[in-house]
Formats: C-alpha cells, structure tokens, sequence
C-alpha cells in the first residue's frame, strides 16, 4: 500500500491527471493541428504575423519585449532598462548606479518565454551571478510589488471602435504554510504543486532545507508569476466587467498596431485594476493564451475550447488586415526569425 501510494504521488501520475502540468507539445498538439487549418485557409502558415501589425510577428515568437513595453506611456510601465550582450557585471551596475534603479530589480531576457531566466536580483552577488550564465540581451525592471498580479486578454476587431476582455486570469504564487513540525523540505515534497519544482527549489533553497516553519508561517517560495514555475492560475472571468473593458480599450489604443494579446500585469486591487491604474509587466501579442483555463480543475475540452474561439479571432483579424494591404511574411521570413528566436530561449 505505502508502495502504491509513493507511486501514485510520483511526478509522472501527478502530471498524468492533472493536465495543466502536461508538456507544452502534448496539450498544444490539438492547437496546432487547427493552425494548420487556419493556414489553409489564409494561404499562409505565417498569417497570424497580421494580428499585431504593430508587433514583428504579431508577437507569436522573437519580438523585443523591451521594445513592445515602451510602446505604452511611462505611467503604465516599471522602470526599465535593456542590456545588449555581451555585457560585463561592471557595465552592469554602472547603469544600475546612472539611471538610479535600486535593489530589488528583476532580470529577464528581451526574448523569452514561460519565465525562462526570469529572476529577481537582491544584490551585487546576484548581479554578478546573472551576468556569468545570461548568454542574450536582458531587461533590467524595477520590481513592483503591487499585491495583486494577474493576466487580462484583450481582443478588438480592427472594424469595430471598442474591444473586449475575453480572460482574466489571476495569479497565487507559490507558497508553503507550516505547522511547527515539518522542515521546508518536507513540506515542498508534500505539496504536488511544489513538488514538481523541486529540483530547482533544492538549488534556491540549498541552506534553508531543514529549516522547520511556525504553525501559520507562510513561505512564498517563488516570486514569479509563471504557471511554468509553479505559480497557481485562477479564472477571474466573474470579474471581467465593461468599466474594466473600458480601461483597457483605452490602454491599447496606445499601441500602435496592437488589437489581439494579454496584458501581465500587478496592480493594487480589483478597484485599481478596473480603473487602469496599473503596472503592465509585459505585453504579450498572439503567441499569449487566455491563461485563466490553467485553473486546477477547469475542463480540458473547455480549454481547447476556448484556445480555438481566440485562434478563430486572430485569423479574422489577420485575414481583415490582408485584405487592406498588411502582407503576410514568407515562410522564409518566418523561418529566420523562429531559428534565431529558438536558439535564443534554449
């Protein structure tokens, strides 16, 4: 029995019945198969490079996220910065030291994606640390503690003068409660959802492992609001709202050549976030999924679902943008971009 019990709380069987932990390939081979039908029908496997005219490749793979986030007023934006590598740790904190950014910062790379290489930077030995295995340019960010974090998908019709919020999607990082007895270590193992992040959470967490947690002490044991490393996504489709449609029509406007994508971003509450008084982190074109179907227990025929109504909007809004002159690439272009895209992120 205890035997059998191991087995079944293995990472293999957690991820088994629990699809949100699939492989990226496995869950998106249905995906994948209806942008072919797309394609067929556009004529062209790049036609949703047409979605975002104002994005290289509408934002699907290997655009600038630097260069999309200073698209958006400076009041909407964390401070900023974007190092071109090679870039040396003394380079580094000399432009730290110039434009005033301080201490907490996060480091991302300008070309990335499922919170490849994202980090949040503590100090000068972080700095230096980053600096030695970053092999591609990197942002440099202000960190914006706002308590609220979440994803707002946005779509307009570039026919129509206003558009809607079709997924919000917020964000519970990963977090660890204790109950006096059990050490950091155990209570990681014991929790399927930290589990799966334990081979990088031993390396963070080396010296901190046999630390044993207060009865209601809470560890929030990763800061980034990935689903990738761990964090827990919640559908907030009760919340979508037309004050917050509203906010949003006119935060997009002010892209150039943006109609379809998802706005990750931190903001004070529920209140602030309908307003518009946020923080946008990044802004993610038509690669982005309305990631509230990431919630635990939500439907995996409703997810693809829902992942084919947005690819049927991207195609209509492509399609639309090619017949008033917007030229799909080739599939040489595309190529190009996606092998440099590639040997970026890996």
């Amino acid at each position: 029995m205890r035997l059998f019990r191991k087995i079944l709380n293995s990472n293999f069987f957690i991820r088994l019945r629990r699809w949100e932990y699939w492989p990226f390939e496995i869950f998106q081979f249905p995906v994948i198969l209806y942008w072919l039908w797309l394609s067929v029908k556009a004529r062209s496997l790049m036609f949703f490079a047409a979605s975002n005219p104002g994005i290289p490749m509408g934002g699907m793979f290997g655009e600038s996220k630097y260069d999309i986030l200073l698209k958006l007023p400076a009041h909407l934006r964390p401070g900023m910065l974007l190092m071109k590598f090679p870039v040396s740790y003394e380079q580094v904190m000399l432009a730290l030291d110039q434009n005033g950014l301080k201490f907490p910062l996060v480091f991302k790379p300008d070309i990335g994606e499922r919170g490849f290489m994202v980090e949040r930077i503590f100090s000068a030995d972080d700095v230096k640390a980053y600096c030695k295995k970053i092999k591609v340019d990197f942002i440099i960010q202000e960190l914006v503690d706002l308590p609220v974090e979440c994803g707002v998908f946005y779509i307009r019709k570039p026919t129509e003068t206003t558009g809607r919020v079709t997924s919000l999607n917020l964000k519970e990082m990963l977090t660890v409660t204790g109950d006096g007895r059990r050490t950091l270590r155990e209570l990681i193992l014991d929790n399927e959802r930290s589990k799966l992040q334990w081979e990088r959470l031993r390396v963070k967490y080396h010296d901190k492992l046999e630390t044993i947690l207060a009865a209601g002490e809470s560890w929030e044991i990763n800061s980034i609001g990935n689903h990738c490393l761990g964090t827990k996504f919640i559908n907030g489709e009760q919340y979508i709202t037309p004050e917050l449609e509203r906010s949003f029509d006119a935060i997009s406007k002010q892209v150039d050549g943006f109609f379809f994508g998802r706005f990750d971003l931190r903001c004070e509450n529920l209140e602030a976030l309908y307003q518009g008084r946020v923080k946008i982190l990044e802004l993610n074109g038509c690669g982005a999924e309305p990631a509230h179907i990431y919630e635990p227990g939500f439907s995996l025929t409703t997810a693809w679902r829902t992942i084919f109504r947005h690819w049927d909007e991207m195609y209509s809004i492509s399609a639309h943008h090619a017949k008033h002159g917007i030229k799909y690439p080739s599939l040489k272009e595309g190529l190009a971009v996606y092998r440099k895209y590639k040997a970026a992120v890996t």
